[in-house]
């Protein structure tokens, strides 16, 4: 016999589906608090993947210095269109800002045949163009986190956040360990090799449903 289906609101569901996450988590000896637990547990709702609970790697303060930033009009630069198309701009445009993804553009498929490299990181160069403040939402290309750290340690950029949730098996953890390295810059990291661009944008949604 078929289970029953029950009929719920879309709002319902939401509120059901963390309810349920909650209940999981605290079944599996996990009570999440504070504003780290919101961003997990969206991870979580958007993967149905509780490995999240415990990968998720947090700078001091990250989730707080990124609220602040995004208050103040900060933008957000992704590198998949399939990022940025999943990112809440009508909540970010309330507050002055808008997302950025570069990974299109000629320009950035000029500079990253000229110079050897892949559109990804080119378009991290590209951003250093921008006099905006930036969080970085990366889901998709562990290069575009190297070139980060390449221009972080040089001074070129100076992010309000990093978040770095690449998927795959070719240089995504230690991508992701450089991130984790850096000491004054805040980031939010899945450690190992899961992540992906809807991750990405989860975690900027997170935040931005914070405000």
């Amino acid at each position: 016999m078929a289970a029953e289906i029950e009929v719920m609101a879309p709002a319902e569901i939401e509120k059901r589906s963390f309810e349920i996450i909650t209940e999981e988590l605290e079944q599996r000896g996990m009570r999440l608090s504070g504003p780290e637990a919101l961003v997990i547990k969206r991870c979580i709702h958007t993967s149905a993947d509780f490995d999240y609970a415990g990968n998720l790697a947090f700078s001091e303060n990250a989730v707080e210095k990124a609220l602040a930033a995004l208050r103040g009009g900060a933008s957000i630069v992704t590198d998949t269109q399939m990022g940025r198309s999943g990112i809440n701009k009508r909540v970010l445009s309330k507050f002055g800002g808008q997302v950025h993804c570069f990974m299109s553009d000629g320009d950035v498929a000029e500079a990253a045949v000229k110079n050897g490299t892949t559109r990804a990181a080119a378009s991290m160069d590209k951003a250093c163009m921008l006099k905006e403040r930036l969080i970085f939402a990366v889901g998709n290309a562990p290069t575009a986190l190297v070139r980060l750290y390449e221009l972080i340690q040089a001074e070129r950029l100076k992010p309000e956040l990093v978040i770095g949730v690449p998927v795959g098996f070719v240089n995504v953890v230690q991508s992701k360990g450089l991130i984790l390295s850096l000491p004054d810059t805040p980031y939010i990291v899945a450690r190992g090799r899961k992540g992906g661009s809807n991750i990405a944008a989860c975690i900027c949604n997170a935040l931005l449903y914070m405000l």
